[in-house]
């Protein structure tokens, strides 16, 4: 088996992956190391293969907003690869980790030769332009307390132990949420404050709970509708 194989792109697809790893270059990285910045040239698409990494763009005044965080077996600069235009985003680590670095030559070729690669990569791409452009319509029409709901919502998965909860895991830095939603640090805890006290949110050992996931989500839908 080869080292690509588990990577989404390709994971249980009957393809020969060795021809085109041994055109890659496989790059460690330390935590906070640059693996691409804005405005490079570079084409190189990423597939971690260990370690997590952060996706952030920076506006015109130097502000930078949070697009994503990537975890193992998945794959950033496919953009630049397919397009050949500079690198939009900057995308730094977040821990210790490891990536298989394949040149766009490569990479174009494999996903042009093979149907199910270029299928996958279209649906990888269109969730990603779906969830942008909701967080695009939340920060158009919602105020910074619904976007916090509807940001909670989307980083939490359910909770194993208890049915109905929610539980994001490990519980999110209050700068690093607002960073994602475009508030400062400090509104996040006055709303994080005012959710433990209606108890729609409880932080554990390791975890930030969403104890009423069913309320968050009706209040931003019923926010959307006000809106409407």
């Amino acid at each position: 088996m080869t080292r690509l194989a588990n990577a989404l792109l390709f994971k249980d697809l009957n393809i020969d992956l060795a021809p085109y790893e041994a055109r890659c270059n496989w790059r460690r990285f330390d935590g906070e190391e640059t693996l691409v910045d804005f405005d490079d040239l570079s084409t190189d698409v990423y597939f971690l293969l260990s370690g997590d990494v952060r996706v952030l763009m920076r506006t015109a005044s130097g502000k930078e907003v949070i697009l994503d965080e990537l975890r193992p077996n998945e794959l950033f600069g496919e953009l630049a690869a397919l397009d050949g235009i500079k690198r939009s985003a900057n995308v730094s680590a977040l821990t210790r980790g490891e990536a298989c670095v394949m040149p766009a030559t490569a990479f174009r070729e494999l996903v042009f030769a093979h149907k199910a690669v270029a299928e996958r990569l279209f649906c990888l791409m269109s969730s990603r332009i779906r969830e942008l452009n909701e967080r695009f319509v939340e920060q158009t029409v919602l105020d910074l307390r619904h976007r916090l709901y509807s940001e909670l919502l989307r980083l939490s998965a359910p909770r194993n132990d208890r049915i109905g909860e929610r539980v994001i895991t490990p519980p999110p830095f209050h700068h690093i949420i607002a960073s994602r939603i475009g508030c400062r640090r400090e509104q996040v805890t006055r709303e994080f404050t005012m959710m433990s006290h209606e108890g729609l949110i409880e932080r554990t050992r390791g975890a930030l709970v969403l104890c009423k996931p069913d309320v968050l989500r009706s209040r931003v839908n019923d926010a959307m509708r006000e809106d409407a």
